[in-house]
């Protein structure tokens, strides 16, 4: 599966998560919460703080009134949620796609709020979006969406309080748009009020690639905390989209044997490893991946390959209850938001298999926004070599500070993180106190 979004600060989609006493699934805030409370379980912090944490500061609820091409005018919501500015300015993607909500936003906005904390970012979290189809929109009608919507949330974004980027549904165009219009009604060009833009306006090399660049230096630091050398390593990666084709095709550079990539339409096997240069990624031809295998296998499949690496990178909510016992890996790196459901989660840390999450694993988006912001503010852009240089820098860092948590208490590599994250964010609850 090709992933809907790859290169938004959040790395690939994914929003809801099965309870483990039923196969319903539960909200984004719901889950967030319950991630919120494991973590808070592990650490000595004033429980006022976590009640601050499990509420957004503020959401914003809009309507974006547009005419369509036919000349009729069709009115949408749009949503923004702030969740937390302790640490810095909000930061978050713009997601247009049907299911955007309240409560979604919110949810997705405390996930920011941690990732943000685990690279040790001056960043708060946020989220928001507007509930579209975009399929459905020409990309007039697209433009003007955007437009109308930043006028709409222009009074609480801005370089210094919300910074937006991509996500599902939206790219690099999306914010050309929305910094476009923000900038005009501000009367001043204004890149640094949102990331993920193009190069050509404030945008910075090697930030569509970033979270998949993220995802291979974590693979490779797990691989090595385990005694695995690159070379002596499988890897399954199911999504061929930003995030799963830069990781494969590092992996496959720094001398690891991809056997298995896929989209929505399949995954290409070969046991004896895959070139994977050679095969396109969903940006660069979509869908396909099978075109170019001689041997073609489902998608659940490819979940279960005898591998020493999987990489879900396409979609949330794939590793599940049904599946999890099958699970055929040593190693799960979370290169999509959320591809592994609580019950599962449960069920492949009572296995011993090891599962470096999606906050720590895919934070190359947001880490190389900030990059992005930092060039915005001083008016100087950086290489693609110095920004490759700085994240590997960054990843590093997070890595050893979730490691050392990992290994000294009796958690798992998502719990270790957690911990990482809400350390530092009751630090600078305490520290700034309460006002008034």
């Amino acid at each position: 599966m090709a992933a809907d979004s790859g290169t938004g600060d959040d790395g690939a989609t994914g929003s809801s998560t099965q309870t483990s006493a039923s196969n319903e699934p539960e909200s984004a805030v719901e889950t967030a919460r319950r991630q919120l409370g494991r973590a808070a379980d592990r650490l000595d912090i004033d429980p006022n703080v976590v009640e601050r944490l499990r509420h957004p500061t503020k959401v914003h609820e809009v309507t974006v009134p547009i005419e369509r091409d036919d000349g009729t005018v069709e009115v949408f919501t749009g949503y923004r949620a702030q969740h937390d500015s302790v640490r810095g300015p909000y930061k978050g993607g713009l997601r247009y796609h049907p299911e955007v909500s309240r409560d979604e936003c919110v949810g997705l906005g405390m996930w920011m709020t941690w990732k943000c904390a685990v690279m040790d970012l001056p960043f708060g979290g946020a989220k928001g979006g507007i509930a579209v189809d975009p399929k459905s929109l020409s990309a007039e009608e697209k433009e003007r969406l955007t437009r109308r919507f930043a006028e709409e949330i222009r009074e609480v974004i801005g370089p210094t309080i919300d910074i937006p980027a991509p996500d599902m549904g939206t790219d690099q165009q999306t914010m050309a748009w929305l910094m476009d219009a923000y900038s005009m009604q501000q009367g001043e060009t204004i890149p640094g009020v949102v990331t993920g833009k193009p190069p050509v306006i404030g945008g910075s090399e090697g930030r569509q690639e970033a979270p998949g660049r993220s995802v291979a230096i974590v693979t490779e630091r797990i691989c090595d905390h385990y005694d695995r050398p690159l070379e002596e390593t499988t890897v399954a990666v199911q999504g061929y989209g930003s995030v799963g084709a830069n990781a494969a095709r590092l992996l496959d550079e720094w001398g690891a044997t991809i056997v298995a990539v896929s989209d929505v339409n399949g995954a290409m096997y070969d046991p004896t490893g895959i070139d994977t240069q050679s095969v396109p990624s969903h940006d660069e031809e979509p869908e396909a991946v099978t075109e170019h295998a001689d041997t073609v296998i489902p998608n659940d499949e490819l979940l279960t390959l005898d591998v020493d690496v999987l990489i879900p990178a396409a979609l949330g909510n794939v590793i599940t209850e049904a599946n999890a016992d099958a699970i055929a890996a040593d190693i799960v790196v979370e290169g999509a938001n959320g591809p592994t459901t609580s019950t599962a989660d449960a069920i492949l840390a009572d296995r011993g298999v090891h599962v470096v999450p999606d906050i720590l694993a895919n934070a190359g988006g947001v880490t190389v926004s900030y990059f992005e912001w930092l060039q915005d503010i001083n008016r100087r852009s950086w290489s693609l070599e110095r920004v490759n240089d700085e994240l590997e820098t960054e990843m590093r860092a997070a890595w050893r500070a979730v490691r050392d948590e990992y290994e000294k208490r009796d958690v798992t590599w998502r719990e270790a993180a957690y911990v990482v994250a809400l350390s530092r964010i009751a630090e600078a609850h305490d520290t700034r106190g309460l006002w008034p």
